[in-house]
């Protein structure tokens, strides 16, 4: 099967590209700028095509040599949820990317959007609930969908809409907690600062996140918005306490330094049923 990956370069997208290579496809790579797949140990083995989707193709399929499928991973500006540009550059950008591409003959569509989707809703998250995002990044990932729902009523294509819920891993944003506290353990430092990690949140490793993106790729059973998460929640704290504990390292945790963030609720996670019942059907 001939896939294309968009953002392949990035924090999943390298994963996903490694993982479809083991299991022998044919990778067409694309990213915005060429010199950042020099960095990965998989740029021999792929087609790796450049492309700013911002600049106008009469033909995007043609352009990527016709995939049997594409796993858009590329969004810009991350992890600046609030700015605007999210809404007013990325949203109309990726549509105009995608309906093009899907207008010219692409069959196969996984686009990958956030939990945040949901808002601030607390406690368990499905898929048919009502979407309240309440910031802009959130927004425009809400808002494409909707497009591309609507354009699935005039084009015949699949379409699965991952929300991505947390990660972690090799190569994740060095804001990140888990970032910050390698950084911390590595730089000798004495305390950790953080909030005041009660938060309840979804994590999965970024290896895991890349097996259920491809599986969920490769079916077409199960369409439409799809959970990609644990379905099993876990405090920030006791997320920190069990990195430190599979290092076999102490540091003194500063609890309560930073506030909450304002753009999440305290407590949700998702529901896994419609992952699940992909997993079943693909061990």
């Amino acid at each position: 099967m001939k896939i294309l990956v968009t953002g392949a370069t990035g924090f999943i997208g390298s994963y996903v590209v490694r993982l479809l290579l083991n299991q022998k496809h044919n990778v067409i790579a694309s990213g915005k700028f060429p010199e950042e797949i020099k960095a990965h140990d998989w740029a021999s083995h792929v087609q790796y095509i450049p492309c700013d989707i911002n600049k106008n193709q009469s033909n995007f399929f043609e352009f990527f040599q016709e995939p049997d499928s594409l796993i858009h991973l590329a969004w810009e500006g991350l992890p600046n949820y609030k700015e605007l540009f999210h809404m007013e550059t990325n949203l109309f950008s990726h549509y105009r990317f995608l309906k093009n591409i899907l207008n010219n003959g692409l069959k196969n569509l996984l686009v990958t959007g956030t939990c945040l989707e949901y808002g601030k809703q607390n406690g368990p998250l499905n898929e048919s609930m009502e979407t309240k995002p309440d910031n802009s990044y959130a927004l425009a990932k809400d808002t494409l969908r909707k497009f591309l729902e609507q354009l699935e009523k005039k084009i015949d294509f699949k379409l699965k809409w991952i929300r991505l819920f947390f990660m972690y891993g090799k190569g994740q944003n060095p804001n990140s907690i888990l970032s910050q506290l390698e950084k911390a353990l590595k730089n000798g430092e004495t305390e950790f600062r953080m909030s005041g990690g009660e938060q309840l949140r979804d994590y999965l490793p970024v290896q895991k996140v890349a097996e259920y993106i491809v599986k969920i790729a490769k079916q077409d059973q199960v369409t439409g918005i799809i959970n990609c998460c644990s379905g099993t929640p876990i405090s920030i704290r006791k997320l920190v306490e069990d990195y430190l504990d599979k290092k076999k390292t102490s540091i003194h945790l500063n609890l309560g330094y930073y506030p909450y963030p304002d753009y999440e609720p305290m407590e949700f996670w998702g529901d896994a049923t419609k992952l699940n019942k992909i997993l079943s059907k693909n061990p």
